[in-house]
């Protein structure tokens, strides 16, 4: 077993890669009562084209397969369903499907042991039948109707659609009425048998746990499976420009909603200091305390804080900036004259190092929630970063790489609008 310890947070993270290749992740928390645990699959929206271990032809399926896979699996062959068993022990469980990976989760402070029996019962034991895949369809469908009358997730996928031309995450994470009813119980055990093997998978446990103890409890409830060889997925190559400057579509909203992207290329190497570097940017540019954010309050132009993020996994990197304003276009002109003003005037050391002490004070934060620690290892563990990374690089990070990162990425011509208005 591998110990990490972090002294800033004092935090230690032990991880364990088991014979059949599951790597266990424990963030142990002494004294507190509440424990998280995610059961996580590589295995997300954009996984539609793949080779199997073991196999030379490309296997294609539908979109919105991993989504429909997630859902499936609470179903059990006894007539029960593993999330209402989970209610009634009186756990909070979950699951939810992203373009990278697909999770099982649940937050106890009781019974944690028999919610842990139903999770990796449920998880290993899939029971997928013509009659319950057909009934599914119906339910997802509605799902996938609701979300295209959603003018917030609208906006964003618009965003999407503007940035990126052939890449995979432009598909809804649910995929479309129409490519769900493809779906049959044989593609189901198909992408079940090839991405939920335990070497693509990994299991976060955050909460008042002995590490070794825990193990053994985890190797009890495994069924025997083999580790399998690497899945190849394969992505169609995506252009550097964006697809379009700006998409507008009318919706019943009663403020216009807007979401500014940025399209990045992902770089392999210093993933966690560009990620720092991004969101130090952001918050200097448009962040609560800048001067634009002031402006455009005092004008009525935003009636609050945008939401600043920068999204990044294996294929894909990208900035966005989501809020409401009378006039988008307005706000989007108006960001843009800033960022030119930055490049020219350079970043000011007291401003960077005041929101660079603020978010790495947010991140500290973050570690006093065990949902949120558990959440933030599995999510990047799948992009190959340790959580603990952030905080050793937040003391590196220098206001020269900043400024590179400013030239490099917040370019106009890689810089889209979505509009959503009544």
């Amino acid at each position: 077993m591998q110990v990490i310890e972090n002294l800033s947070v004092k935090e230690k993270l032990y991880t364990e890669k088991l014979e059949n290749g599951l790597t266990i992740m424990i963030i142990p928390k002494t004294g507190i009562r509440k424990k998280y645990v995610m059961w996580a699959t590589h295995y997300g929206s954009i996984d539609n084209k793949f080779i199997v271990p073991g196999e030379n032809k490309i296997t294609e399926v539908p979109d919105g397969i991993a989504h429909f896979l997630e859902h499936k699996m609470f179903e059990q062959e006894n007539g029960t369903n593993s999330l209402d068993v989970l209610t009634a022990l009186g756990v909070n469980a979950n699951a939810y499907t992203t373009t990278n990976y697909t999770t099982y989760l649940f937050e106890a402070t009781d019974n944690f042991y028999e919610a842990l029996d139903e999770l990796m019962d449920y998880v290993q034991h899939p029971y997928f039948t013509d009659e319950n895949v057909e009934k599914e369809k119906g339910i997802i469908a509605q799902e996938i109707n609701m979300y295209n009358d959603y003018p917030d997730w609208e906006v964003y996928m618009n965003a999407l659609r503007c940035m990126y031309k052939n890449n995979p995450i432009i598909i809804d994470i649910a995929g479309t009425v129409e490519s769900i009813q493809k779906i049959d119980k044989n593609v189901l055990y198909k992408c079940y048998n090839t991405f939920y093997n335990p070497s693509n998978m990994v299991m976060c446990f955050c909460g008042d746990f002995n590490s070794e103890d825990l193990i053994k409890e985890i190797k009890n409830r495994l069924i025997e499976k083999k580790a399998q060889g690497e899945i190849k997925r394969i992505y169609e190559k995506e252009q550097e420009q964006i697809v379009e400057k700006r998409k507008e579509q009318k919706m019943e909203v009663s403020m216009p909603l807007f979401v500014i992207g940025i399209k990045d290329k992902l770089e392999k190497e210093n993933l966690v200091k560009k990620h720092i570097a991004i969101e130090i940017l952001l918050n200097m540019l448009i962040g609560k305390s800048s001067n634009l954010y002031k402006n455009l309050y005092e004008n009525e132009l935003i009636m609050s804080e945008p939401f600043l993020e920068y999204e990044f996994e294996e294929n894909y990197a990208h900035i966005a900036i989501t809020g409401s304003s009378k006039d988008p276009d307005k706000v989007l002109q108006k960001l843009l004259n800033e960022i030119d003003k930055l490049k020219k005037e350079g970043i000011q050391e007291e401003t960077f190092n005041r929101i660079k002490n603020m978010l790495y004070g947010n991140t500290v934060k973050e570690f006093n929630s065990v949902s949120e620690i558990a959440r933030m290892f599995v999510t990047d563990y799948f992009k190959g970063v340790n959580s603990f990374d952030y905080l050793e690089s937040y003391k590196q990070i220098k206001p020269e790489y900043v400024k590179q990162v400013l030239e490099d990425v917040f370019k106009e011509e890689n810089t889209v609008i979505s509009i959503v208005k009544g």
